[in-house]
């Protein structure tokens, strides 16, 4: 059984990709007025506020924060482009991702 998880898209993501999440809570970075937070700054702002999992384009985001510190999992798409068009090439494999087992840290998909 699917279970429903509150998911952040970064602004880096195009905000179309929430249609292909509806079996979860999916907000993005602007609706929730987030817009311009640093990397570490967002990631304790959704431990508040009690967000699941984040998912980005920011590759580098995984050397650069400190999970012990922010026990989230962050989803990192890694695809040419950013693009609705590249990125939705990338769903099947987010979709069975945020199925299984999800740990705190950087989870890569390709």
């Amino acid at each position: 059984m699917l279970t429903c998880i509150k998911l952040l898209l970064d602004e880096n993501l195009p905000k179309r990709l929430k249609a292909n999440l509806l079996a979860h809570e999916v907000f993005n970075v602007r609706e929730c007025g987030w817009n311009g937070k640093t990397n570490g700054a967002l990631l304790a702002v959704m431990l508040e506020d009690g967000f699941d999992v984040l998912i980005t384009f920011d590759r580098n985001l995984k050397h650069q924060q400190n999970f012990s510190r922010y026990p989230i999992p962050v989803i990192v798409l890694n695809a040419y482009n950013n693009t609705y068009l590249e990125l939705s090439g990338l769903i099947p494999k987010l979709l069975d991702v945020l199925a299984g087992p999800l740990t705190p840290g950087p989870i890569e998909v390709k």
